[in-house]
């Protein structure tokens, strides 16, 4: 076997453990430093593509492709490596969702790998018994209570049985030797660690894992992770039962239910229900993609328990009755915040877990029902916010009908996503996450890896007045996400573009504006990604980014059309692929945002 360390990637730099560690389990004070492996965020060619956030994961990816793998080998190939590189906003600790274009057949499926809930879980979970009042974010973050049954591993498990061209085994290869040799620790990482320094100094796994010495990692350091690479090895030997049945499910509930706290610690870590039995029951959902046609494109999402696919969706439905191209800057895009701001009124009050809860996805996802809402939508000014969710019940035509309680509900959280493409055609666009950046801040003690806090994605108490809320938590219940892994097919049914996106509520916004830059506003798809963002999530303030609030175009938007403009540091970190013509692709990655991502190519042709 060829280490993946020692393959030079196009557009992804180089590995080389050998040259930035030693292989033999050294301390943090020998630990050696380095440069870390050079990104590009765009890169053309044929053979296969890979965009991810990381050099590492992008050169594990493309190395599997290399070797004759699918571009669901080298999806997983790439997710493990995140799980090294990237394990506060990936890992086998949490879950994801799976969009799948099958070159052969032509046709777009999806996995549902969300976490779930314990069997035991009540919608008072995060209700505190002494004082009926729901317990504060961060009290229900970091504990037991936050943890779901992981789905991430489950997951590349059904993928690669049904599309990939090797085994498991095969494709951890990348990962193992990654976590064995160690990566370089950049920028990114080290605030990272910083900003969650509190939380992870009272785990002593995670102290161990990531504050070597009891402080974050300079940056240049090489840090390993052996645990993580026995955990993989122990996976790659006896496949995901020894995780979902085994020693590893066994450790992972004693984790949950008995957090591993620091003598000394001050902070209440609530303990968690989940069991052995939650584990060796979960199962990896295939779903119905969502689809609406847009432009005469047919774009495919992920649909609930994730919001993305249809809040997408039913944005592009109504931006569907405006010719965005043949307007100004400042007008497209107060276009686009009033549609996802009505886009999610209609999130908020309907999606969640299908499996428990009647979604109205169709009625979402209809033309007649966003016309109806279109009506709502004033060209020259913004609405109040937050505005009235709509009625779809398939009784159209009648006005701006509305439903009572309209509620902006807050979505926060930190995660990842991957776009791969293959020699043959075939498109993974996948996102994964463990959820806060950090996820629950606990480490699984000697198995490497950080456990989520995705229950924190239900809602607390209800939002929605006397309104039936679809997002409290129960039992196996999936709490809904807004990760929106999107891929669009051309007027003939061929690939265009797949796209995704981290970032909580924002990753709609990222996806639709990035999807409206490319279609409508004349931009390729580097300049879609890279252009600055702003994101209404149906809420007072819209989030804007500083190259936009601090201009003339934040000006035309508050002082002419009425939008208050909240500046943040920046939105999103979209990952890409198109499909050119005539085999060529374009894998793209975000130049600045999240210290820019990576983006290779198996045969560089500009």
């Amino acid at each position: 076997m060829v280490a993946a360390g020692a393959i030079a990637v196009a557009g992804a730099g180089l590995l080389a453990p050998a040259q930035a560690a030693e292989s033999d389990r050294t301390g943090p004070a020998e630990r050696r430093h380095a440069s870390p492996p050079p990104k590009q965020p765009t890169a053309t060619g044929y053979g296969g593509a890979v965009a991810t956030v990381d050099a590492d994961a992008t050169a594990a990816g493309l190395a599997v492709l290399r070797r004759g793998g699918t571009a669901v080998d080298a999806a997983v190939a790439a997710a493990a490596a995140l799980g090294v590189s990237e394990p506060f906003s990936a890992g086998i600790g949490g879950g994801g969702f799976f969009v799948y274009y099958d070159a052969r057949s032509g046709e777009v499926s999806t996995l549902d790998g969300r976490e779930s809930a314990p069997a035991t879980a009540t919608e008072q979970r995060f209700v505190d018994p002494a004082t009926g009042t729901p317990l504060a974010f961060a009290d229900a973050r970091v504990s037991g209570l936050s943890v779901g049954t992981p789905g991430t591993l489950a997951t590349w498990a059904e993928a690669l049985e049904r599309w990939g061209r090797f085994g498991l085994a095969r494709n951890l290869r990348p990962a193992i030797d990654l976590a064995e040799d160690g990566f370089v620790v950049d920028e990114t990482f080290r605030s990272q660690v910083e900003a969650n320094a509190a939380i992870f100094a009272d785990f002593p796994a995670t102290a161990e894992l990531y504050l070597p010495g009891g402080v974050p990692p300079a940056v240049g350091t090489v840090l390993p992770n052996h645990d993580l690479a026995d955990t993989y090895r122990q996976i790659a030997r006896h496949g995901i039962d020894v995780f979902y049945e085994g020693p590893i499910a066994d450790d992972i509930a004693a984790t949950v239910q008995d957090p591993p706290v620091r003598d000394g610690a001050t902070r209440n870590v609530r303990p968690g229900d989940l069991t052995t039995d939650d584990l060796a029951r979960y199962e990896v959902i295939e779903r119905d993609p969502t689809l609406v046609e847009y432009r005469g494109r047919q774009v495919y999402g992920m649909p609930p328990p994730s919001s993305g696919g249809s809040t997408v969706g039913e944005a592009l439905n109504i931006l569907e009755n405006y010719d965005l191209g043949a307007m100004d800057e400042a007008q497209a895009l107060h276009h686009y915040l009033e549609a996802t701001a009505l886009a999610f009124a209609d999130r908020n009050r309907y999606v969640g877990d299908p499996d428990v809860i009647d979604v109205p996805l169709d009625e979402l996802l209809s033309q007649e029902f966003a016309d109806e809402r279109t009506c709502l939508l004033d060209p020259g000014a913004a609405a109040p916010k937050p505005v009235a969710p709509g009625v779809p019940d398939g009784d159209y035509g009648d006005g701006c009908t509305t439903a009572p309680d309209p509620a902006a509900v807050p979505d926060e959280g930190s995660t990842t996503h991957l776009t791969t493409a293959d020699r043959w055609g075939n498109v993974v666009a996948y996102t994964l996450t463990i959820e806060q950046t950090g996820g629950s801040g606990i480490t699984v003690p000697g198995r490497g890896f950080l456990l989520n806090n995705e229950l924190t994605d239900f809602n607390f108490t209800p939002t929605q007045g006397s309104a039936p809320d679809p997002n409290l938590p129960g039992p196996d219940k999936r709490p809904r996400s807004s990760m929106a892994p999107t891929i669009v097919l051309d007027e003939d049914g061929d690939p265009l573009l797949a796209v995704g996106s981290p970032g909580g509520a924002t990753i709609i916004g990222t996806v639709l504006q990035t999807l409206v830059n490319r279609i409508d506003l004349g931009m390729d798809l580097p300049e879609a990604v890279a252009a600055p963002r702003l994101f209404q999530p149906n809420g007072v303030n819209t989030s804007t980014e500083g190259a936009i609030a601090s201009g003339p175009l934040g000006a035309l938007l508050r002082d002419e059309y009425g939008h208050s403009l909240a500046t943040t540091a920046e939105i999103g970190a979209a990952t890409g692929i198109e499909f050119l013509g005539r085999h060529r692709l374009q894998a793209v990655a975000e130049p600045v945002r999240r210290g820019g991502g990576s983006a290779g190519v198996v045969l560089p042709r500009p």
